[in-house]
């Protein structure tokens, strides 16, 4: 019989193992020679001391499994009368050891699933949140694509707590879910509302811009005398607004394409109009150069005729180039002036009533005259300086007057 410290082999190859004083039986391994009987055994023996090592090592790190209990259990069951030969009391001890790390290490892990579980209820609140601020926005002042891209990004972000984050119950996260697709449904019924309402004005848009591009062809056909209407409908175009995508764009090309016709067309008037006016520019100098002598002095009648052929020969000339209208209206003005100035001098001096008027002025003034002279006299013989001076002023005063009315009725 060969003993060893934790076991021993008889003569017919049974094994036992030694414990608590004790022996018991675990086994027979015949027809092999006693220490490969002893060690089969303690073979078995090193298979439950390596499960212990892996559990004690997996407590020591703190590896979250959620059978650890489960293992601590089976282990001390396998250990009760385990068929191995080892110190079977150490390792009942050990495993003994690892329950109260293991109920300390659940309550850990309980307390940080508590916390992780709050976090990830705040990071699907906040995510429900932001989804109820993009649906209750003001639908006037919506930004729809970068609004649609942030509630697609926040139904991501929440896919990604439910597959990764940490787990919540279904009664707390059930609300919050409801809450975020309540908002979602709100967001996408809107926005369906909105492009639906789009679409149907930017149809309108585009009705409107191609009757004025329309009209626009038309009145391509019209050439240079459609410019004004043009730019009328240029000022349409722009309070119709703008459509989305390239028909806007096909659109435009053909209302520019249809206004270059019109503006070259107009281009050409305006050149041979330049060339004509700046002609006619010349013609009208040369008339005032002809004219300017017209002398109303040496006769009313002639200087008016001269004026009269002066006036035709001008409008039958034509237009000038605006920037020299001023110049050359002005000169004419000038000679005009003058005819009417010495035409209203005539019928002042020959009216009868001026006439009148003239010739009772006079007469008042010389009978002022008279008065005013023998006023002078009767102070001059009184020597009453202060009435000579008086008289003299007046007296001047009238003469000079006199004078003035005099040459004017002339």
């Amino acid at each position: 019989m060969s003993a060893i410290k934790f076991g021993r082999v008889d003569e017919e190859n049974n094994v036992y193992v030694l414990e608590l004083g004790s022996e018991r039986k675990v086994g027979q391994y015949p027809n092999v020679k006693p220490e490969e009987a002893l060690a089969f055994f303690e073979n078995k023996f090193a298979d439950l001391d390596a499960q212990v090592r892996i559990l004690e090592q997996r407590i020591k790190n703190n590896v979250a499994a959620p059978n650890l209990s489960a293992q601590v259990k089976k282990l001390s069951a396998d250990l009760v009368t385990p068929n191995a030969v080892g110190d079977l009391n150490n390792l009942r001890s050990r495993v003994a050891a690892l329950e109260p790390k293991i109920a300390e290490l659940s309550a850990k892990r309980s307390a940080a699933n508590k916390e992780a579980g709050a976090a990830a209820l705040k990071l699907r609140t906040d995510i429900a949140e932001a989804a109820e601020a993009i649906a209750n926005q003001d639908q006037a002042k919506t930004q729809w694509k970068q609004s649609a891209e942030k509630m697609a990004k926040l139904f991501v972000d929440w896919q990604e707590l439910q597959k990764n984050g940490a787990k919540v119950s279904k009664s707390d996260a059930d609300p919050i879910w409801k809450r975020f697709s309540v908002a979602r449904t709100k967001f996408e019924t809107a926005k369906r509302a909105y492009f639906a309402g789009l679409d149907s004005a930017n149809k309108a848009v585009r009705a409107n811009k191609n009757a004025i591009v329309e009209q626009a062809e038309k009145l391509a056909a019209d050439g240079s005398d459609a410019t004004t209407a043009y730019r009328k409908l240029l000022d349409q175009w722009k309070a119709a607004g703008r459509t989305p995508g390239k028909s806007d764009d096909v659109l435009w090309a053909r209302f520019k394409a249809a206004g270059d016709k019109i503006y070259s067309a107009r281009q050409v008037v305006v050149s041979n109009e330049t060339g004509e006016q700046s002609a006619n520019l010349a013609a009208k100098l040369e008339l005032i150069k002809t004219y300017s002598t017209i002398d109303a002095s040496k006769g009313l009648d002639e200087a008016k005729r001269l004026l009269q052929e002066l006036q035709k020969k001008w409008e039958k000339i034509g237009k000038v180039p605006k920037d020299k209208v001023r110049e050359v209206e002005d000169k004419l003005r000038n000679i005009e002036s003058r005819v009417r100035t010495a035409e209203q001098d005539h019928w002042r001096k020959s009216d009868p009533a001026s006439i009148d008027r003239s010739n009772s002025v006079i007469t008042q003034l010389e009978s002022a005259i008279e008065k005013l002279e023998a006023a002078l006299k009767a102070a001059t013989a009184t020597n009453d300086q202060k009435k000579i001076a008086a008289a003299n002023e007046a007296l001047a005063a009238r003469k000079a007057w006199l004078e003035t009315v005099k040459t004017a009725a002339n």
